[in-house]
């Protein structure tokens, strides 16, 4: 248990502002010192903080990904907390120009009133900051989209030195600045490709996951979007599958307000796996509410309902809650054969689990770090709930770890903004514009000024 310890660390309780220490959002890992926080009002501030910045300097946005990620150590160091730099900046009629610390769901929400969208899926989780989603590889569903990083067209950073330098699609350093970690400086401005907004009819099912690992294929072809939850142990699978919607029903959206018009099916098959799923997540979480935010993200898949909506009411509904969440790309072409040897171990392992296995797929990505470069990928998710009193269940981390495992030795790669095993990857095998990065990084940061001690570990 030492090493799943350390990759999964206990939640400290929350603190009074006094806390001396700054906390990621999950409070299992300290990021830095309170009073090492600056707080620009605008760009031309950030730029003098960052150029006067003696030690390193690692920029903070909703703070949802592991702690090592924006760890600072050192007494000159600087955590940039960016969030002035919001809001629409600029739009034509393909684009939209937002400050980099905008929250996802202030994007959103901003594009639906212009009656845009983004040709992307949403990731499930609004919080996010949209450099922050970007820099970490935050994607949705669909084999004809990608990550939210590759609807970007044009990026405004800072260097190490304060000098601002504009990257556009046609840059041929684009693929590495699209998805980098924070390490090649401070992002201030993005601008995201949109399009008109459409509306989509989301037909949720309940199966048996006996072809899971070629029905998997059928469902990412037959649907623009599609998204599935795989519980195991009941070999059943909650599939789903969201089409264009028809304009019938689009007239009901719009006679509803521009709300989700939801169509009960009263389909209880599922109703009995949700149950036995609760109450594991009950015995692990000791959460005694019965409303509480893991509870309220399984109890959703009883009688579930069709829905029509547009793409970021159906799909950007996740529920924020303290969690290790372990997410690895597999080339879609292998991900049946994965699904295979998934059932295999459970069988032979019976592993200890309270939330099903979440299958997500998008097209290649042309971000350079982005688990799904160059090839149509298969995420694979496993999902962990924190207990009340911040420890995990050591069979649910050891669950977790021994699933990265095994998809580490199937080529997997995994989602940069959740947690992983980075000893289990050989990073230049797996990524084949590793070191054409790296050289984009020591050209853009030579002094290493955003290389806190996990991205020098990582680019060594």
């Amino acid at each position: 248990m030492a090493q799943e310890a350390e990759l999964y660390p206990r939640r400290h309780p929350q603190t009074a502002d006094s806390d001396p220490q700054v906390w990621n959002w999950a409070r299992n890992y300290a990021v830095g010192a309170r009073t090492a926080v600056q707080r620009p009002e605008n760009e031309a501030q950030l730029q003098k903080i960052v150029a006067a910045c003696p030690g390193k300097i690692k920029v903070m946005g909703s703070r949802l990904s592991p702690g090592e990620l924006l760890r600072i150590q050192g007494p000159g160091d600087t955590l940039i907390d960016p969030s002035a730099l919001s809001g629409l900046m600029a739009s034509t009629a393909q684009t939209a120009t937002f400050g980099a610390a905008t929250p996802l769901h202030e994007v959103y929400r901003t594009l639906t009133e212009m009656d845009r969208m983004l040709p992307c899926s949403p990731g499930v989780i609004a919080l996010q900051t949209l450099a922050g989603a970007i820099a970490t590889g935050t994607h949705g569903q669909g084999l004809e989209q990608s990550s939210l990083a590759d609807e970007v067209v044009r990026v405004r950073l800072i260097r190490g030195d304060g000098e601002i330098i504009e990257f556009t699609a046609d840059d041929p350093r684009f693929g590495a600045v699209q998805l980098a970690l924070g390490a090649l400086g401070v992002i201030t401005e993005i601008t995201l490709r949109t399009c008109a907004a459409r509306l989509y009819t989301c037909q949720k099912s309940a199966s048996s996951a006996e072809h899971l690992h070629s029905k998997l294929y059928e469902w990412n072809e037959q649907f623009p979007f599609n998204k599935a939850w795989w519980f195991p142990a009941e070999n059943q699978v909650h599939v789903w599958c969201a089409r264009n919607a028809a304009a019938d029903e689009e007239a009901r959206y719009r006679l509803n307000k521009r709300q989700p018009v939801i169509r009960p099916s009263r389909d209880s098959s599922l109703n009995a796996t949700v149950d036995r799923t609760l109450r594991h997540m009950q015995d692990d979480t000791k959460i005694k509410e019965k409303e509480g935010k893991p509870y309220q993200t399984v109890t959703r898949f009883k009688d579930f309902s069709d829905v029509t909506g547009d793409i970021y009411q159906l799909f950007c509904r996740g529920i924020a809650t303290p969690q290790i969440n372990i997410e690895i790309g597999i080339p879609l072409h292998r991900a049946g054969r994965v699904i295979n040897k998934i059932k295999q171990w459970h069988k032979d392992t019976n592993p200890h689990m309270h939330y099903p296995i979440i299958l997500r797929c998008t097209g290649p990505s042309a971000a350079w770090l982005s688990p799904a470069y160059g090839e149509a990928t298969c995420f694979f998710g496993f999902v962990v709930y924190y207990a009340e009193d911040g420890s995990l269940s050591p069979d649910g981390a050891r669950f977790i770890n021994e699933a990265e495992k095994l998809l580490a030795q199937e080529g997997g790669r995994p989602h940069w903004g959740k947690y992983y095993d980075k000893d289990l990857y050989h990073w230049r095998e797996l990524y084949p514009q590793w070191d054409h990065f790296r050289r984009v990084k020591s050209a853009l940061d030579p002094e290493g000024k955003f290389a806190n001690a996990f991205i020098a570990e990582l680019f060594h």
